[in-house]
């Protein structure tokens, strides 16, 4: 009985003690507590990430590609390994993966695994694409030497030899040219040359050179094809020092820009058909990620003075202010950017988290204004990097409609290869954020101040 009554009164002593913590725990007033300094509940870490947690998490993306999908050559009936150098037969296949080893979204992890290697110093990023680029080159020099139409279609590098898209030549022959630049093979260069000669003379287009497609309707235009042209196009320029080349790719924006540029909001519309009228509107993230980028690429290799340089840094600018004024307050933008109700959505993320950043780094917007939309966009990111390295909520590969629930109810999938390359632009740049301005916490905001700056004299 005695120790029945020492429990209850343990019992009720220890509720007596929660009852008064709680009571004093809710006892906060503006006088004992300096409010505006209470800690948010954010959905995302918020505040500037550390160097050495962009780069765990450019790591891990790295080791799970290199993994997933490998660089080989294997003979497709006895599946054993084939040497690239003078092994390859006419059975010969890239070794199956979890991704495509040519494609449009891997022209972009190309790209993005070498500029990892510049901001990151780690080579193992370079060599991932000097691998490849390699293995490609190799086979595709195979089957060019066979001099057979059939077999010259029917290998695994038929979209290289004989580009049928735009899909299948922007992409891929801007990371070739990024590849030559960062001291990969010269035997690359036939190949970019036969890439560039399809998109400038092959490529289906409107009277006044607007690159089109007859899909899904005659005469459309898709705003995803700025990519897949004119990062080539503009590369090649300089490459060949070529002003045609820059001035086909200043066209495209231009063009673009007049039948599908929503100046109002700011952001783009997916799809215009050139017989259709009215245009229903579908701001779809990732086809104004596609232009972001474009234009990102263009002005970076655009030569000072060009006379349309102005013009595209302009509208750059105002793509820029209208995709920041979407973006949610967890850091993510939205599949469809002015509708709050469709799914955050990993690609487009990422892809304006590598423009906005850029954009700030090479001085063309404002850092104070837009630096904090590239290191909330970073924080949204890195979150959808699991610890295997997959990248989550990223948007399937995507066609054009004109209605919402086609957008809405896209799939997304840690195998949609679109978010990969962004997701590691984006890392790199913001590896180079960190390092070109002091990102600090002051009265609980995220603000941007120039190297060197006493950000203490800011503050209460």
């Amino acid at each position: 009985m005695h120790k029945i009554m020492v429990l209850l009164m343990a019992l009720l002593t220890a509720s007596g003690i929660r009852g008064a913590a709680q009571e004093t725990a809710v006892k906060i007033t503006d006088t004992n507590t300096p409010l505006h300094a209470m800690k948010p509940d954010y959905p995302v870490p918020y505040g500037p990430a550390a160097a050495e947690e962009i780069k765990a998490v450019l790591d891990r993306l790295l080791n799970y590609l290199d993994a997933s999908t490998p660089a080989r050559m294997i003979d497709s009936k006895t599946k054993t390994e084939l040497n690239t150098g003078d092994g390859l037969t006419r059975t010969a296949i890239f070794e199956p993966g979890v991704f495509r080893l040519i494609s449009y979204e891997w022209g972009v992890t190309y790209g993005a695994m070498l500029l990892a290697g510049e901001a990151t110093g780690d080579d193992r990023f370079t060599g991932y694409t000097l691998k490849r680029m390699e293995l490609i080159s190799n086979v595709a020099n195979y089957y060019r030497s066979l001099d057979m139409p059939a077999e010259r279609m029917n290998n695994p590098v038929g979209s290289v030899l004989e580009p049928r898209a735009l899909d299948d030549a922007g992409s891929m022959c801007s990371a070739m040219i990024k590849t030559i630049n960062a001291g990969g093979s010269g035997s690359l260069r036939p190949l970019t040359d036969n890439y560039i000669d399809y998109i400038s003379n092959k490529q289906q287009r409107l009277q006044d050179g607007t690159l089109a497609r007859n899909r899904p309707l005659p005469n459309t235009l898709w705003l995803d094809d700025l990519y897949m042209s004119v990062p080539a196009l503009a590369r090649m320029g300089k490459l060949t020092g070529d002003n045609d080349y820059y001035e086909d790719a200043c066209k495209q924006i231009i063009q673009f820009s007049g039948r599908m540029f929503n100046s109002g909001k700011g952001i783009w519309m997916h799809g215009w058909v050139e017989d259709m009228d009215p245009h229903p509107e579908f701001h779809w993230a990732r086809c104004n990620g596609w232009a972001m980028l474009a234009m990102t690429e263009l002005l970076d290799v655009l030569p000072e003075g060009y006379p349309l340089k102005k013009d595209i840094l302009n509208l750059y600018r105002a793509h820029v202010k209208g995709v920041a004024s979407f973006q949610s307050g967890s850091g993510f933008w939205h599949q469809l950017l002015d509708r709050n109700d469709s799914y955050p959505e990993t690609s487009a993320t990422a892809i304006f988290t590598y423009c906005i950043a850029h954009g700030v780094n090479m001085g063309w917007i404002d850092s104070k204004a837009y630096g904090p939309a590239a290191v909330l966009g970073w924080n949204a990111v890195q979150t959808k990097v699991n610890e295997e390295g997959q990248v989550e909520g990223t948007c399937v590969g995507t066609g054009m409609a004109f209605d919402p629930a086609f957008y809405y109810h896209r799939p997304v999938h840690p195998a949609a290869a679109h978010g990969y390359g962004p997701v590691i632009l984006a890392g790199a740049e913001m590896l180079k954020l960190t390092r070109n301005f002091e990102i600090e916490i002051n009265d609980s905001a995220v603000m941007f101040y120039k190297p060197g700056t006493d950000w203490r004299n800011y503050r209460y």
